[in-house]
């Protein structure tokens, strides 16, 4: 069995035009709908959703690597960068800075080049330490094969599955000048299919000690950018790829096992975009009823502990909300708490739940 780069023909990658084509076609289209429809939005709506959409991606790409972030502090990180001003703002850890530094360099200066120092950059974004977990990894380099070769492996100590063996060290230089030649190079192909094609090219050369996957993704945003003409994100193509984790990870498994026609990941890769940008509704429901929500409650007297909570609330609040959970989030105590909740009552933007129980629960108003 060969690995894909291991091919004589490497990279010379094939695909079923013809058999792209419809759904290419509809997947161009949804974007055009999609960005049309923003554009009839006013500026603060078209930037909390973008801000939403961001914070998905970042959220949603770590999490496909088994990462969970803090939503919070993904939120205050964007929207600091983007010149926003938002309740409810956070401390923010480094790490959660860098993921939110590479997502925005790659999404809001697309028509930047893609260059080997660019991608030093996000790669020691991403672990500013220069530890992967407990492990000190190369930082800012392509990596080298002192542990042995890059493998992506499953299951117990001792027991791996190996689904996938990187090209060795030695030929990264030559292999990432050639792939970041063709990223920056513009051809008949479609910018679309360009940043599917640049996803699974990056990521089977997978040239750094870790985080190859994210910034894998990070270079098809970087490509549908460009493909788009736009800084602006209505939709997240890592969010999309996390509900469909397992398919995602198999697609890729086939493909670098396979040969040079790359056809079928195209297509699944189209398709996932394509429930992405119409995935995009539930995104923009959420700004709306947001937006309905303040524009009703425009005159109360709320202070920023009340307003962080409610924004939770309306972001979708795990769980039931108590007055401990008030008071442990916004670290105040549970006298402050009771008295802002009960303001909230007081003006009909909280109600107590009447189902009762042990302690009492809250809901928001709408």
């Amino acid at each position: 069995m060969k690995y894909i780069h291991q091919r004589p023909e490497w990279p010379k990658y094939l695909w079923d035009q013809e058999k792209l084509a419809p759904r290419l076609a509809e997947v161009r289209h949804r974007q055009g709908r999609l960005f049309g429809r923003m554009e009839g939005l006013g500026f603060p709506l078209r930037s909390e959703a973008v801000l939403e959409t961001l914070t998905l991606d970042v959220l949603k790409s770590s999490e496909i690597e088994g990462e969970v972030l803090n939503p919070d502090q993904v939120r205050t990180s964007i929207a600091r960068r983007l010149g926003m001003d938002i309740a409810g703002a956070v401390g923010v850890d480094r790490n959660v800075e860098g993921v939110v530094e590479m997502t925005l360099d790659a999404t809001q200066n697309f028509d930047k080049p893609l260059t080997a120092e660019r991608l030093f950059g996000w790669h020691a974004s991403l672990f500013p330490t220069g530890h992967s977990g407990i492990h000190k990894i190369i930082v800012g380099a392509w990596r080298d094969d002192s542990t042995g070769p890059m493998q992506v492996l499953s299951g117990p100590v001792g027991k791996e599955k190996v689904h996938f063996e990187a090209p060795p060290a030695r030929r990264l230089k030559s292999e990432m000048n050639r792939f970041i030649a063709w990223a920056n190079r513009k051809d008949e192909t479609d910018p679309v299919l360009r940043s599917a094609l640049a996803h699974l090219w990056f990521v089977t050369i997978h040239p750094f000690a870790d985080g190859n996957g994210r910034i894998a993704r990070a270079i098809a945003d970087w490509a549908l950018a460009r493909s788009e003409g736009s800084h602006q994100r209505f939709y997240s193509m890592s969010a999309q790829i996390r509900a469909e984790r397992k398919a995602y990870f198999d697609i890729l498994e086939r493909t670098q096992k396979d040969g040079l026609d790359v056809t079928e990941w195209m297509g699944w890769f189209l398709d996932c975009l394509d429930r992405a940008i119409a995935g995009t509704e539930s995104t923009l429901a959420a700004v709306y009823r947001k937006a309905r929500f303040w524009e009703k409650n425009t005159n109360k007297t709320i202070n920023d502990r009340q307003k962080r909570m409610l924004n939770k609330l309306l972001d979708g609040f795990e769980g039931k909300l108590t007055s401990t959970k008030w008071a442990t989030i916004t670290r105040c105590s549970q006298d402050t708490a009771q008295r802002d909740m009960q303001g909230l009552i007081d003006q009909g933007m909280l109600a107590k739940d009447t189902a009762g129980g042990r302690s009492t629960n809250y809901l928001l108003v709408e």
